[in-house]
């Protein structure tokens, strides 16, 4: 039977002590999540049906069987019978003319960043050193994170939950009212009203209000398109369900066109208002705002990825057929580069107008289709739909797969082909999370973990560690010759370059010390006082710790206690006592 055969048997014994209202309509619900989780799933190196796969369908079974509503809808659903929920009364006539989004005003509103999906961020990353900022537990990750003006981030899991985030990591709210099945496998997208929009495996596509109540729900059919947002305000996005749709801000259909296939293709929109999505059937589709296609482009597998615009019109996007394509903004080829497998990840472009897309390599493509370089992931690693994240600096970001299921990474690159950083962020299972970058520089990204009970994933944050300055090495002033017995007084002063308080600490050199002292405020003199019992040379060591415990070398000073045996003297000392030993034996006597 096989590994898939046993899964999908406890799938199906899941929905079991499901209430279901219909048989049929559950059996061609079952069927049609296999389906979509194998589409979702495919990649052309390795089997359709492959460990991943059947790992989601454990998880989908996981998160069925933790919820108690009923399964009722099916993709054949249609807009006559769609419906349509919404809390905030919108009347479609008053639709306000001129641009309803502009990415400027968020550091991150979308997928790939803009709506013609370039992936580059207008902020700096150069201090950004890849140390773990945080994380937030939740269930698996699929989907990229997205940031508000406020920096707010959002994002969803695959159980059903979406989440904001303040910016440091605690959680703001917590949305979960979806129906079941609802996995949410693509990143949202945010309104220049701050209404974030998000696209459900229950077959709704959901608006959120920015404090996390519902704003209405239409329903479309499975959607793991990340939404794009025209001009007039109008939403875009695909579905399993093989249809393009475009909906009014209010909620209610204003088109949509049934392809060949499924959809996972995310839209994207260039200046003059054209939707490029990509479909199972093997087509890029170009089309114009009213819903009627503009022209269609064939390669010869899926197309899963979103394409990418340039600022000339040029259209970039990959294909299972193995290439990477460039078409004119009529349809037509610029030039097609061959990569290993294809590719569904993002072609974003760095400032210099390079292509970054992954496939078994990151590999970076002149606009005129050449090879400018690529990166070596590591053994076993690749890049499956995590696409690439790109800073002002031109720092490229991207997830990583070890294996079908054995875990993954982040990586930094520079713009160069050389690593800048990279952190492993999950053990088993995956990092197919898009990442994203804030204003501020730190990176964000999701992950998928598998262990013996359960999935879970995490957000990360990434972003520069405070470097602190360890403080100065502290002065020591005082005697420095002296009688045994008795007390001596020193004054040690300690100094931090960061101003931080410091503590200051003396090893008086006969097997005692003075303890940690302080905290004192960076530049303070303290006295210290200490006897010595027997006579001898003594080294003092004194050394400084800061208050985010940085410590400072020792600084030393020799003392010496007179004995009256063992005494070191000058050489020619030496000689002129051998000349008048009397004169030896006299001193000596009163040592």
């Amino acid at each position: 039977m096989g590994c898939f055969g046993v899964v999908l048997i406890l799938l199906l014994m899941s929905f079991s002590s499901l209430v279901v209202s219909d048989e049929a309509v559950f059996s061609q619900v079952d069927e049609e999540i296999r389906r979509n989780i194998e589409f979702f799933c495919y990649s052309d190196s390795v089997d359709s049906m492959n460990g991943k796969s059947q790992l989601m369908l454990q998880q989908f079974q996981e998160s069925l069987m933790s919820s108690g509503d009923t399964l009722v809808h099916s993709e054949e659903s249609t807009v006559k019978n769609q419906e349509v929920w919404s809390l905030n009364s919108y009347n479609v006539d008053n639709l306000v003319n001129g641009s309803l989004f502009d990415p400027k005003d968020t550091p991150w509103p979308m997928k790939c960043h803009d709506n013609r999906h370039t992936g580059l961020s207008p902020y700096s990353t150069l201090e950004n050193n890849g140390a773990e900022l945080w994380r937030f537990k939740m269930k698996p990750v699929e989907g990229g994170p997205v940031i508000d003006n406020d920096g707010t981030i959002y994002f969803g899991d695959r159980w059903a939950n979406f989440y904001a985030l303040n910016t440091d990591g605690q959680l703001k709210w917590k949305f979960d009212d979806f129906n079941l099945g609802g996995s949410i496998t693509s990143a949202p997208s945010i309104g220049e009203d701050g209404t974030i929009y998000v696209g459900s495996w229950d077959h709704f596509f959901y608006a959120l209000n920015p404090d996390g109540t519902l704003k209405w729900r239409v329903e479309i059919g499975t959607t793991s398109s990340c939404p794009a947002i025209g001009d007039d305000g109008t939403i875009y996005t695909g579905t399993m369900g093989n249809k393009i749709y475009a909906i009014y801000p209010n909620g209610t259909v204003k088109w949509e066109y049934t392809t060949g296939y499924k959809i996972t293709s995310d839209p994207a929109i260039a200046d003059d208002g054209t939707i490029y999505i990509g479909s199972g059937d093997t087509y890029l589709y170009a089309m114009n705002p009213d819903g009627t296609v503009k022209w269609q482009f064939k390669t010869d597998h899926y197309i899963k990825g979103p394409p990418s615009i340039n600022d000339d019109g040029t259209i970039y996007f990959g294909s299972y057929d193995g290439y990477l394509y460039a078409l004119f903004p009529s349809g037509s080829l610029k030039w097609k580069y061959k990569l290993k497998y294809g590719t569904e990840t993002n072609p974003s472009i760095g400032p210099d107008g390079t292509i970054y897309v992954g496939d078994d390599k990151l590999y970076a493509v002149h606009p005129d289709g050449t090879l400018k370089w690529t990166f070596d992931l590591g053994e076993d690693q690749d890049i499956f739909q995590s696409s690439p994240a790109i800073s002002a600096d031109g720092i490229i970001y991207v997830g990583t797969n070890i294996g079908e299921v054995d875990g993954g990474d982040i990586i930094a690159v520079n713009p160069d082909g050389t690593l800048r950083w990279r952190y492993r962020l999950s053990n088993r299972g995956w990092v197919d999370s898009s990442p994203c970058i804030d204003a501020n520089g730190i990176v964000y990204i999701g992950s998928t973990e598998m262990n013996e009970t359960n999935s879970i994933g995490h957000l990360y944050a990434f972003g520069p560690e405070e470097l602190n300055n360890p403080p100065e090495n502290p002065t020591i002033v005082g005697p420095t010759n002296g009688k045994t017995g008795e007390t001596y007084t020193y004054r040690i002063s300690g100094t931090d370059p960061d101003n931080d308080d410091v503590f200051l600490f003396v090893d008086w050199g006969d097997s005692s010390d003075s303890g940690w002292q302080g905290p004192y405020s960076s530049g303070t003199s303290i006295e210290l006082s200490h006897s010595w019992s027997e006579k001898d040379s003594y080294i003092i060591k004194a050394r400084s710790m800061d208050s985010e415990g940085s410590e400072s070398n020792w600084a030393t000073l020799q003392v010496s206690m007179p004995k009256n045996k063992n005494a070191v003297f000058d050489p020619i000392i030496l000689r002129f006592f051998n000349e008048y030993p009397q004169l030896f034996h006299l001193l000596q006597y009163h040592m």
